[in-house]
């Protein structure tokens, strides 16, 4: 009997659930069918990501404004050796316009950062297109800059605006009480001990902000979407130490006039004037099946990946005393020829890699494959890991033999590759805009920009770079050209390498002067000299040529004066050798060409002293 039961085992009862299941299984076959109708047998569908067509959420136009971070007063003391802190702010401001994706970015500023204060003064501007009439909630989060560490917050303002109307009054330099709750509790405990001897010193923090409203944001019929109006701020950073891993270099002069060239890496940061035309809108391609991943962190294998990028990101747009700032108020030709310099203008055939946020932060670096992130993608490293981005790719400037025809002209010639007289290299290359091309591409595997919108890309580029002729290429339908065009820009590269001069602190060789060196170091650990045998001092001595070859490599972000005299475009205070202007009142050297760097302890540049008038 029992094995009978076992034979003919009883069924389950049905279930109205079971209904349900199986007409979504019929149904999910028959949207499979579908989406695989029109495609070939021996093709797969395109994987997902790239140009994205969504619209615009409507809403009605809405206000500029403009924000100004005035300064900031009695912040707590975050350097222990300086008995003083290194301020910027870091702002975002929310509106309620729905985005068009939940993961597209925030709206955010940074202002330069202030060397040693605790009352710093910026009276930076961030001007605003579109904030609608329901107001706005900005956040503001002060930092202690330290880039041998993570920055330390100092504290959060909080600007809460209901609703926007024209006859707003505005904000006129409030004070506004720093939140310490998320602050470094490190850095308010050395402002409680200064405060215990010092009674005019004061425990809590504020933040000086205005905002002025500009009037309404002319867009036509949808203000779905705000954007950064201006001004158009720039920064150069720079590390030696990602240089030697890249491979790439700075040219510059000995004391004795030879050519010289040092390894340097610079990542370059320009805000564009908005609004970024909406088509120009994409989103990673899931080429890969851990793509996903990456992007969204959700996975463990996502979550390492994308904390190494993060990571890596902020090494490279690392913010240090040798950074460079600068702004414009608008595009002119004096922002098209600052671009130049940033890119060497045609100097050394460099190639760049681009990305351009939504917001219209235009990022570059002289990148190649020897940089070691191809697997994880360079524009994924550049974006920050954001989801989605306006376009990306690669560009390169070439110089015009004659600036009044098109660069594809028959009887024009570009350097490179041909030679042309009154520039790069024999000497210092033309400063009008007009006598430059901007090469750029869709070169982008990690988000594949559409070759349909490259000339909304091209106009946009025009629109901020007064003056400068633009060339745009199809990376798939241009392939041939490209290649061409590139492989020129690598053997220029390669022929204006040819006879330089390396400097010597740049070497894994010691010099003689460093055996000076070596030898008093050794006597300093108890030897009696760098001669002599036994397998003790042979340990110690190669233990100090290790801390010696070190010094040499991270010299520079240590602040090795030797460094600054030899690098010229590495030092704060002098932008290209454009002359300068020191502002007594706010300690701040204006320059000619829009640099605006802080004072440090009386001394900008190399150690070079300023004297009061």
């Amino acid at each position: 009997m029992e094995n009978e039961k076992e034979a003919h085992p009883s069924h389950r009862k049905d279930h109205r659930t079971d209904a349900f299941a199986t007409k979504f299984v019929d149904k999910s076959a028959r949207w499979q069918q579908k989406a695989t109708k029109h495609v070939p047998k021996d093709e797969k569908p395109p994987p997902a990501g790239g140009v994205d067509d969504t619209p615009v959420p409507d809403a009605p136009p809405g206000y500029t404004l403009k924000i100004t971070f005035n300064r900031a007063e009695s912040l707590p003391i975050a350097d222990i050796n300086s008995f003083s802190s290194d301020p910027y702010v870091l702002a975002q401001l929310n509106v309620d316009l729905p985005p068009r994706h939940k993961q597209d970015p925030h709206m955010r500023f940074r202002t330069p950062t202030i060397r040693k204060s605790t009352d710093p003064v910026w009276n930076c501007d961030w001007i605003i297109a579109n904030v609608p009439a329901t107001g706005f909630k900005l956040k503001a989060r002060i930092y202690d800059e330290d880039p041998n560490d993570h920055d330390d917050r100092l504290g959060n303002v909080h600007v809460h605006v209901d609703s926007l109307h024209d006859n707003w009054p505005g904000i006129t330099e409030q004070a506004y009480k720093i939140k310490k709750r998320m602050g470094s509790k490190r850095a308010y405990f050395m402002r409680g001990c200064a405060a215990m001897f010092s009674h005019g010193l004061e425990m809590s923090g504020k933040l000086v902000v205005s905002v002025q409203l500009l009037g309404k944001t002319e867009v036509g019929s949808n203000g779905g979407r705000v954007w950064t109006v201006g001004p158009c701020a720039w920064s150069k950073h720079l590390s030696p130490m990602i240089g030697r891993i890249a491979g790439t270099k700075e040219e510059g002069e000995s004391k004795d006039g030879a050519k010289t060239e040092s390894y340097n890496f610079q990542a370059n940061q320009f805000q564009l004037a908005g609004p970024v035309p909406a088509p120009l809108y994409h989103r990673y391609v899931e080429f890969k099946p851990f793509i996903a991943g990456m992007f969204t962190a959700k996975s463990l294998r996502g979550y390492i990946l994308n904390r190494a990028l993060r990571h890596q990101h902020s090494r490279v747009y690392n913010y240090d005393r040798y950074t460079l700032y600068g702004s414009f108020p608008s595009p002119s030709k004096d922002m098209s020829l600052q671009f130049l310099k940033l890119a060497h203008y045609d100097r050394g055939g460099r190639i760049f890699t681009y990305v351009i946020t939504l917001d219209g932060l235009f990022r570059f670096t002289e990148t190649g494959k020897e940089f070691g992130i191809d697997l994880l993608s360079k524009h994924t490293m550049h974006s920050d890991v954001n989801i989605y981005i306006a376009f990306s790719g690669e560009f390169f400037v070439r110089r015009l033999k004659t600036p009044r025809r098109e660069p594809f002209d028959s009887d024009q010639e570009t350097h490179p590759p041909a030679e042309i007289d009154e520039g790069s290299p024999s000497s210092e290359p033309p400063s009008d805009p007009a006598h430059y091309a901007l090469y750029i591409d869709n070169d982008s595997g990690t988000y594949r920009p559409s070759a349909k919108l490259l000339p909304l890309l091209k106009e946009f580029m025009q629109n901020n770079f007064p003056g400068l002729k633009v060339v745009t290429l199809d990376c798939c339908a241009d392939a041939e050209k490209m290649g061409k065009l590139k492989g020129e820009q690598r053997e220029r590269k390669k022929a204006e390498g040819k006879g330089m001069v390396y400097m010597q602190d740049e070497g894994s060789s010691l010099s003689s002067s460093d055996e000076e060196e070596l030898d008093e170091r050794m006597r300093e650990y108890g030897e009696e000299g760098a001669d002599g045998g036994g397998p003790k001092k042979e340990k110690t001595r190669m233990k100090v040529k290790r801390e010696i070859r070190e010094s040499k490599v991270f010299g520079a972000i240590r602040g090795n004066g030797e460094r600054e005299d030899k690098e010229p475009q590495a030092v704060a205070g002098r932008s290209e050798g454009a002359d300068g202007e020191l502002d007594h009142s706010s300690g701040e050297l204006r320059q000619k060409d829009g640099v605006l760097r802080p004072k440090e302890d009386g001394v900008i540049g190399d150690n070079e002293k300023v004297e009061g008038k």
